[in-house]
């Protein structure tokens, strides 16, 4: 990914807009880009909570993290 300051990317204005019509490259602010970094993390936590929602509602006796740590040494 490149990143272009405003300046630069006025400077190169043509070139942008020739690669995106021509390449299909495609321009995004850095605030969007946050934000769907921040959307992608966000589903892989809802993920792992689903997982751990399944986990416990599996048959057989769930373990008590405080039960986990002792076992393990931790």
């Amino acid at each position: 990914m490149t990143r272009l300051n405003l300046s630069k990317a006025r400077d190169e204005l043509p070139e942008i807009v020739s690669r995106a019509a021509h390449r299909g490259e495609r321009t995004i602010p850095m605030k969007d880009l946050r934000l769907l970094k921040r959307l992608a993390e966000a589903k892989m936590n809802r993920g792992d909570l689903e997982n751990a929602r399944a986990a416990l509602a599996e048959p057989g006796a769930n373990n008590p993290w405080e039960k986990i740590k002792a076992d393990s040494g931790l």
